[in-house]
């Protein structure tokens, strides 16, 4: 049905000579009905016994839009996540849990594996659809099951245009939609239900292609919608913070802690043992959803930790947790295009022309995004040379690491999956290959100052690379990245996969970067690499990246 006809269609019933349906179609469609009478300067008398209750469960005031932050083992969930909460009118920073949410999310199937989820997604074959619940149940969900922390905003709204998006919710508490991971995805939906509140707002017209959702919390900032964020820690940051400024020698008694041995009194002095058991409940508690331990018997001992902590009258010795310097849409802009100069051993300089549709990678300015995580797609680099030969350099669909360190309390995977089309030493010239790379293996150190990883990686190729034979590759990636300031990072990254029954014996790499942040949305990267496949060859690019 096209719009016209749906809004006449809608007019003639809900003001339909016959009462009952007119009625029936007001509390069907009153977010429509009261707009209509609106326009005629009248105010809307509603008679629709289950709406109203809906309403008063509600009891709304504000809103509040809530980011939990990436979380990298679910496909999904890459970019990070928005929903809204809807605050009482007698709502306070201790009631807020038991607040209700309003989500937007896809219904997959449960037998899809992550693969298969993830191209799914991408292509729209699963349904969309708001939901309603419990705001507590989404905290557990992401705060404490996937140790995601939250950021929310209040949102700049008064009550009646909370009501009047609260009515389109309603009437779209049976709608389906095309979910979309890259664009009409949970954010989108969010910022078109908005739109609702004011007729002056226009939130969706800057996401034609993506809309990522630090994007779409920056675009509610800029349309003044966005109230100073509170930071809401998870479970594993908490506890990371807590093992960070704990004594060794009590962290080793937080251990024992755990399993029923509490520290005795003639040990420890009663901060030493108040230290001792909020570190082995944070960290019992974490493992409860990490772990998926037995919930009766965790539950028990979690009690036990807590009767023990009552008993000692000292005030927590550990400090808050510190809130992160910069908020999700403070950080650069999710696309990127890049101009730059680029010199070959075997080949003519040339200019290049580079273009990433989203998101970020591990050399990008950290601000605002989680610490050693790459998500970037369509990754493309075009040249043309001295001699004005164009040519497509390289091309990657998906280029994702998640670079979590290992420490004293987390046992960390870390993990990247590369595939696409690049280019290799080949003779004189660089030969283009299709391939697909991943790897599994640890990080250490820490994300934000010096970070190191090493994974073991298998590769499969084919192309004029390979005389277009399917070509294995077995071996090993490392690296390492340093933030050397607020604006510098500087990063070693190189690899060694040997060629499995092909002409050429390996495919080995090796690249420096300084990575140097003017501002926001503006840097400069300079690189030198070393590239063996058939030959050796080395380059040298200085590239200008604006991100929009």
């Amino acid at each position: 049905m096209d719009p016209h006809s749906e809004l006449v269609t809608t007019i003639n019933k809900l003001y339909n000579p016959d009462i009952a349906v007119a009625q029936i179609t007001q509390c069907q469609y009153p977010a429509r009905y009261a707009w209509l009478e609106s326009l005629h300067g009248r105010s809307v008398e509603l008679d629709c016994p289950e709406l109203e209750k809906w309403r008063d469960a509600l009891d709304p005031e504000g809103m509040t839009l809530v980011f939990p932050t990436a979380f990298m083992n679910n496909p999904s969930s890459m970019f990070g996540h928005t929903l809204l909460r809807v605050d009482a009118k007698d709502q306070t920073r201790n009631k807020e849990l038991v607040a209700f949410a309003i989500n937007f999310a896809a219904e997959p199937d449960q037998q899809d594996t992550p693969a298969l989820f993830a191209l799914k997604g991408l292509i729209g074959s699963y349904p969309g659809r708001f939901t309603v619940m419990p705001y507590y149940r989404k905290v557990r969900e992401y705060n404490d099951m996937e140790s995601r922390d939250i950021w929310e905003y209040q949102l700049n709204l008064s009550e009646d245009e909370v009501n009047r998006v609260l009515l389109h919710l309603w009437e779209m508490r049976h709608a389906e939609f095309d979910y979309y991971f890259l664009d009409e995805n949970c954010s989108y939906q969010l910022l078109a239900l908005l739109e609702l509140a004011r007729d002056d707002l226009s939130l969706i017209k800057d996401f034609p292609l993506q809309a990522i959702p630090s994007d779409t919390v920056e675009t509610l900032e800029k349309n003044g919608l966005l109230e100073a964020p509170k930071y809401r820690a998870a479970f594993g940051t908490r506890l990371l913070h807590q093992a960070h400024e704990i004594e060794p020698a009590l962290f080793d008694a937080a251990i024992k802690a755990k399993q029923g041995n509490y520290p005795a009194a003639d040990e420890f002095t009663p901060t030493q043992r108040a230290a001792i058991l909020e570190l082995a409940y944070e960290w019992l508690n974490f493992e409860l959803y990490d772990q998926a331990l037995e919930r009766d018997s965790t539950a028990k001992r979690l009690t036990q930790l807590l009767l023990q902590r009552s008993k000692i009258t000292v005030e927590s010795p550990f400090s808050p947790v510190p809130v992160p310097k910069v908020s999700p849409e403070q950080g650069h802009a999710s696309a990127r295009i890049g101009t730059g100069l680029q010199t070959n051993k075997n080949s003519p300089d040339k200019m290049t022309l580079e273009w990433r549709a989203t998101y970020h990678d591990v050399l990008d300015s950290q601000a605002g995004f989680i610490p050693g995580a790459q998500i970037s797609f369509l990754d493309t680099q075009l040249s043309m040379d001295s001699d004005r030969h164009a040519q497509l350099d390289r091309l990657y669909f998906l280029d994702t690491m998640a670079l979590a360190p290992s420490n004293q309390v987390f046992n960390s995977l870390a993990w990247n999956i590369r595939a696409g089309f690049d280019r290799k030493p080949m003779a004189e010239k660089q030969a283009g290959r299709w391939f697909a790379q991943g790897g599994t293996g640890k990080a250490w150190g820490s994300a934000d100052t010096l970070h190191v990883y090493s994974l073991f990686s298998t590769a499969v190729s084919h192309g004029e690379l390979t005389d277009h034979d399917i070509t294995l590759a077995l071996g090993a990636e490392a690296g390492l990245i340093y933030q050397v300031a607020d604006q510098h990072r500087v990063g070693i990254q190189g690899q060694y996969l040997a060629l499995i029954d092909a002409q050429a014996s390996q495919d080995s790499s090796m690249t420096v970067s300084w990575h140097w942040t003017f501002n926001r949305n503006l840097a400069l990267r300079s690189q030198v690499q070393y590239q063996h496949w058939y030959t050796e060859d080395m380059a040298a690019k200085l590239t200008a990246y604006f991100y929009y």
